[in-house]
């Protein structure tokens, strides 16, 4: 007999007449909302402005969602291009299938972008959002919840996940892969707020400590689900990219220290304000010409009246 267990919803969407609201996609959006919300407040307090995390935004979720789709297109394709299968369902993101790895890659091509824009240095701007995004990924992962997806091996511990049958799945109880995966961000998202705050984090180096931290937590978490995934040597390919990434990320923590220890002074440069612009050539010039004319104006008073008073001489001689 069954004492607990993390039961799932009965459906993973609600419809209000003609109009679905998805659970999935209600977790994706409260954590990108949650992610600006707060990355706001740490890029405020690096000496950033309010509101320039959001216009950032605008280029970075649109370019994290569609390469947090594609990956997962391209991993698992025989979902959507093997026989029997539908290959328009790619485009069905709703019913869940985004990677982190594709997500944080174009997602960080899309920042570039509008950081280029505002004279804002990528790294700065990604080191105030890393433990936002760690909080977002914590929120997101309950999609899979409302979706009954990525849930681990059978397991008859009191936290078990209930997963009823459906399309591609048994009734059982399972790890709840998607609870450990949200709990774990958030353990990142503590760990990299203190670092940063002890250590001083700067260049991309909290942003670095982030993906690092992360990459140990998915890489064991992994190991635990039992849905279909592609292996090499044995091992899933999202344990291998963990490998991967956890590597490259501390390999630039250490080097970048090196290179460029300390935090940034200036995150977000001020505008010139008007009025104080540096005066260009051409007024240069213009200036030097009216100062030139000025002087030859001076220059020639002072010979008339040399000549003024060569004349006065001459003539209070003659008198004599």
């Amino acid at each position: 007999m069954d004492i607990a267990y993390i039961p799932s919803p009965s459906t993973g969407v609600i419809h209000l007449g003609p109009l679905p609201l998805r659970g999935y996609a209600f977790c994706i959006i409260i954590g990108v909302f949650v992610a600006v919300w707060y990355g706001n407040k740490r890029w405020i307090a690096r000496g950033g402005k309010a509101g320039t995390v959001a216009d950032i935004a605008v280029w970075a979720v649109p370019f994290g969602l569609v390469g947090g789709r594609l990956y997962h297109v391209i991993t698992d394709y025989q979902l959507y291009f093997s026989e029997g299968e539908n290959w328009v369902d790619a485009f069905k993101i709703w019913e869940g299938g985004l990677g982190i790895w594709g997500a944080i890659a174009l997602g960080a091509v899309g920042a570039w972008i509008g950081c280029r824009r505002r004279g804002i240095p990528l790294p700065a701007w990604a080191d105030a959002l890393a433990p936002a995004i760690a909080i977002a990924q914590a929120i997101g992962r309950w999609g899979n919840w409302f979706n009954q997806e990525l849930y681990g091996k059978e397991t008859d511990l009191p936290w078990a996940l209930k997963i009823t049958e459906g399309t591609n799945r048994e009734a059982g109880l399972y790890h709840p892969t998607f609870l450990y995966e949200s709990l774990w961000c958030i353990g990142v998202a503590v760990l990299v707020i203190w670092a940063d705050r002890r250590f001083k984090l700067g260049h991309g180096r909290a942003f670095a400590l982030y993906v690092a931290a992360y990459c140990v937590g998915r890489a064991w978490i992994e190991y635990m689900r039992v849905d279909e995934a592609h292996t090499i040597l044995g091992l899933r390919l999202n344990v291998w990219t963990s490998i991967v990434v956890f590597v490259l990320a501390v390999t630039y923590m250490v080097i970048s220290a090196r290179l460029r220890p300390g935090r940034e002074e200036i995150v977000e440069p001020e505008p010139a304000k008007a009025g104080t612009a540096k005066p260009d050539a051409d007024s240069e010039d213009k200036a030097a010409a009216e100062d030139s004319a000025q002087a030859t104006e001076d220059a020639s008073d002072v010979d008339a009246s040399d000549v003024d008073a060569s004349d006065v001489d001459a003539e209070s001689a003659k008198k004599g």
